[in-house]
């Protein structure tokens, strides 16, 4: 069943539509509620409740769950409802340099299926389009779902992604710069397609499911192939004037290139192999954690560069909270200690360090939400 329904036929008063969205969304914010307690928060009367809840069961919108004694009067057991998450879907979809990852989740962010496939960052345009298009597709069809009956699919792509979903600028995959990404897949996808930068909805995501619950200002650092920031400000994720914010670029000084102490390390150790910057890193973390200390001192070194680098950005926005995530937060308090320490040595109000625990489905969970944010409008949408 499609969103979309919910937005009933022109001859139904505002009143009744305003009156239904207000027990709907009751329904949706609740676990469950009786007739007289949905009355009760939409302020209307129980008989109004009443036929708005049997419209909402006809639809599909709700479900009634069991009975607990109370509510009616001569100890008649009380009905009781629910919000149907069921009764929609959404997708979420990462684009990543090195794979493409989606999820298919109801209207409560309940996972039901979810995919991933590797692509190369060189190839074409065209044909990662088709990829993204085609896992939309398979992802969808293992929920036991069509593509039509979807009600958002959300994707997040590396680069500078502006608010019509075009790729301003991309330095990691081919042919995406200039893109418009959301048209392009619009025309390969027959569902509403909404389209953002990776790193703001990695932030999003560990708002609504992560560490930076209840949080308002939140730093979010990236690591893995590349480092990323996600930026939380007021409980919503950053865009900055020219949809760039976050973006680390090129620096004055040597804050951001703290890869290069595992790389070293790496060589050093085995000369004769060849690294990416995650392996060396990873292969640097895995020794440190078996004791060797010249491997913790390069993960130390690599933390404290880190740390360098967010200094810069967490004294001028003075968040609440600076979360580490990307494939590199499973190394843990091996990354998170050394940077605690700098903060309390350089912030002027060092904020809580904490690592993700999201892992690399962060940026498909955040589309997710983007996906799930689009559907709620939609669903409480009064105007006909």
């Amino acid at each position: 069943m499609e969103v979309r329904v919910r937005q009933q036929g022109g001859d139904a008063s505002l009143l009744r539509r305003l009156n239904s969205a207000a027990v709907l969304r009751i329904l949706r914010e609740s676990e469950v509620a009786t007739l007289s307690e949905l009355a009760r928060a939409a302020r209307v009367s129980r008989p109004t409740a009443e036929v708005i809840v049997e419209d909402l069961l006809a639809e599909g919108w709700a479900e009634e769950c069991g009975e607990e004694q109370g509510d009616r009067q001569r100890g008649r057991p009380a009905r009781r409802f629910r919000f149907r998450a069921a009764a929609g879907h959404v997708v979420g979809v990462g684009v990543g340099a090195s794979r493409l990852r989606a999820m298919v989740t109801d209207l409560n962010g309940v996972v039901v299926a979810a995919h991933r496939v590797p692509h190369h960052p060189s190839t074409p345009a065209a044909d990662r389009l088709d990829a993204i298009a085609g896992l939309v597709g398979a992802v969808v069809a293992e929920a036991g779902l069509t593509v039509p009956e979807v009600a958002a699919v959300g994707v997040g792509t590396t680069g500078t992604v502006d608010g019509s979903g075009r790729v301003v600028k991309s330095v990691a995959l081919a042919g995406w710069t200039g893109l418009d990404l959301r048209g392009e897949l619009s025309r390969r996808i027959s569902a509403p397609v909404l389209v953002e930068n990776d790193m703001r909805l990695a932030v999003l995501a560990e708002h609504w499911r992560g560490q930076a619950r209840g949080r308002q200002d939140v730093v979010y650092l990236f690591t893995g192939s590349r480092l990323g920031l996600g930026l939380l400000i007021g409980g919503r994720p950053h865009r900055g004037a020219h949809a760039a914010s976050g973006e680390i670029g090129r620096q004055s000084g040597d804050h951001w290139r703290a890869y290069r102490h595992m790389s070293e390390y790496a060589i050093s150790v085995e000369p004769g192999e060849m690294r990416s910057q995650r392996e060396a890193a990873e292969f640097a973390i895995e020794r440190a954690r078996a004791g060797d200390a010249q491997a913790g001192r390069a993960v130390r070194d690599f933390a404290r560069h880190l740390g360098e680098g967010l200094v810069t950005v967490v004294n001028p926005l003075d968040p609440e909270m600076v979360v580490i995530g990307g494939s590199l937060a499973k190394a843990g308090d091996l990354l998170i200690e050394p940077i605690r320490e700098l903060f309390s040595e350089a912030c002027i109000c060092p904020p809580v360090v904490v690592a993700s625990g999201l892992g690399g489905e962060c940026i498909a969970l955040g589309a997710v939400r983007l996906a799930l944010d689009h559907a709620d409008r939609l669903l409480f949408t009064q105007a006909s």
